[in-house]
This record gives structure tokens, C-alpha cells and sequence, in this order.
């Protein structure tokens, strides 16, 4: 595959496309077309290192991650449906439910080939992830989860609450984009240059384009009745098929939506020996704020 075309880009004027120069690729996933970046050399010897994203983000988030290994892993970065340059389609065409996404990653799983995965999974792209990985466990070797869950939890932030809201959804979310505007301020505790910021925004850049925006929001639980109620809670309770030496935590302290008090605690009653590293300075972006002691953290676990 070749660099994505100008016109596969949404229309931004900020200088952020020199921050993603990887070639793009595209499965059909589910009837839908999912890009991915593919970059690293193909070592069956070496664990392939499978980057899911979370919202409001996209394959941008992991170019830190891309830059640091794809010299020694195979590194592959999904853009879910719905975001990034993957095809955005309406409600009525695709569920942008939890259960959905995890099949989603599994097809595309299957599709490459892949095995000895080392996942690292951030945000709401945790949930997925898992979703999907502990159906085949077979085919990943570690798991590294970032400021993330992957189970039922009660403890969910009174602005995500808000989201939920039906006339405010539709018009906070996918109509002002206000959900993305404030990840690129709240999400971070140093601030984000013009040009990152540009790039986390960039797919998002219309009502239609932001759907899965606001899908994502809507896909966190708040009761039994949930679309995705029972695939999570059946996540939750799949999380064992993983030991405590296969799984990295590796969290942003600073973090008001996963906070480490909360969901870095209850996945230690989980994993209770896994590795665990807090990055003090960091808020729920950490690949942002410390993307040097991030990376290392993430080389440290590959390596033991």
C-alpha cells in the first residue's frame, strides 16, 4: 500500500500530517472498511505489537509507539469503525456496540494472521481489545492496558454521565464537538502543541464524520439494559484467561476519567502480581505528556 491519497484526509490547515507519514492500509471488517497502519518487519520470532485506541482518538495517539519499535516488532494500529480514516457508517448500517468492535478486531486478527500479539490497549480501546482478545487468547502472548477498563464498573464520571443524556448527546457531541475539543485539553495535564492537537481532531471534522464519537460515549454501561451490558460484563469475566506475568499496567496518574484509585485497583484484584508502572506527571494521555517514560515502560515489560 502506498501513503493514503490527500483526499482519504479530512481538511485541516494545521501542519499535523508530517506527524503521521506511515502507509495506510484497509481490510473489509464486518462489510465495513477498517484502516490500519502496518509498519515493522513480519518476525514471527518477535510478538507483533497490536495498538487499540480509544475515544475520541485514533491510529494518531500510537505514533510514538510506531516510531519507538517498528526497528525491531511489527507494529499494527487499528482505526475502530467509525474513526480515524476507517469508513463511518450511520447507526442504521453498523451497532457501534462493544460485542460489535471486539468481532471487529478479531476478523482483522484472523484476516492478518496474527499471533504472538503484544496488545497495548488505551482508554475505552481497552474494553474492545479485550473483548475480542479474551474470545482468543491463543494468539496473544502479552497484554498492556493504559488508563482503561474491562469490566463492569459503577464508578463513572459525572461529565461521561452527562453524555448520555439524549437532546445533549446529539448536540454536544456530534453537532459542537465538544467532547473531542475538551479531550485535547482535559485529557492532558502539560497541554498539547497545535499541530497534535490538529491531528487528534482532524477525522472529526463534521457531524457525520463524528458518529462514532458519540457512539463511544454511549457504549459505557449504566444499566443491565445496556446494548453492551452483557458483552463487558462477559469480558470481565473472561479476564482470567490471561496470567498475572502476561499483563502491564502501565498508568497516567493524573487521570480524572480512569483514575488509578479506581480502575488500575480493580484490575489488580485481577492481575495482583502483573506489572505495574504509574507515571506520576501524566494525565489520561500518557503517550502525550511522557511518551519517553511510557515507551520505556512499555520496552522494559516486552523485554523481561
Amino acid at each position: 500500500m502506498t501513503k493514503a491519497e490527500d483526499s482519504q484526509y479530512p481538511r485541516n490547515d494545521a501542519n499535523w500530517r508530517a506527524l503521521y507519514p506511515y502507509e495506510s492500509h484497509f481490510e473489509t471488517i464486518g462489510g465495513f472498511r477498517m484502516h490500519y497502519l502496518d509498519e515493522g518487519p513480519k518476525d514471527g520470532n518477535k510478538p507483533t505489537l497490536l495498538c487499540s485506541h480509544g475515544n475520541p482518538t485514533w491510529s494518531f495517539f500510537f505514533r510514538s509507539v510506531i516510531n519507538e519499535f517498528r526497528d525491531q516488532y511489527r507494529v499494527v494500529v487499528v482505526d475502530h469503525i467509525g474513526c480515524g480514516l476507517s469508513e463511518k457508517p450511520s447507526l442504521k448500517k453498523y451497532p457501534y456496540s462493544l460485542g460489535r468492535r471486539g468481532q471487529d478486531l478479531i476478523e482483522l486478527i484472523e484476516k492478518l494472521d496474527l499471533k504472538n500479539i503484544a496488545l497495548i490497549a488505551h482508554d475505552w480501546g481497552g474494553a474492545v481489545a479485550m473483548c475480542g482478545a479474551t474470545q482468543i487468547p491463543e494468539r496473544f502472548s502479552k497484554i498492556i492496558l493504559m488508563n482503561t477498563a474491562a469490566y463492569l464498573s459503577d464508578r463513572v464520571p459525572k461529565r461521561i454521565r452527562l453524555c448520555h443524556i439524549p437532546v445533549l448527546k446529539r448536540v454536544m457531541l456530534q453537532g459542537l464537538n465538544v467532547f473531542p475539543r475538551a479531550a485535547t485539553r482535559m485529557a492532558t495535564a502539560k497541554g498539547l502543541a497545535p499541530d497534535v492537537k490538529a491531528g487528534l481532531l482532524a477525522p472529526y471534522d463534521s457531524w457525520r464524520n463524528r458518529i462514532a464519537v458519540c457512539e463511544f460515549v454511549q457504549d459505557i454501561p449504566l444499566s443491565p439494559r445496556h446494548r453492551s451490558y452483557e458483552a463487558l460484563k462477559g469480558t470481565g469475566e473472561r479476564l482470567n484467561v490471561f496470567k498475572d506475568e502476561q499483563v502491564a499496567l502501565i498508568w497516567g496518574v493524573k487521570d480524572w476519567c480512569f483514575p488509578p484509585e479506581v480502575f488500575l485497583d480493580e484490575f489488580l484484584k485481577y492481575y495482583p502480581d502483573a506489572y505495574v508502572k504509574k507515571i506520576e506527571d501524566a494525565g489520561h494521555y500518557l503517550l502525550e505528556d511522557s511518551p519517553k517514560e511510557t515507551l520505556a515502560s512499555i520496552r522494559e515489560f516486552l523485554e523481561r
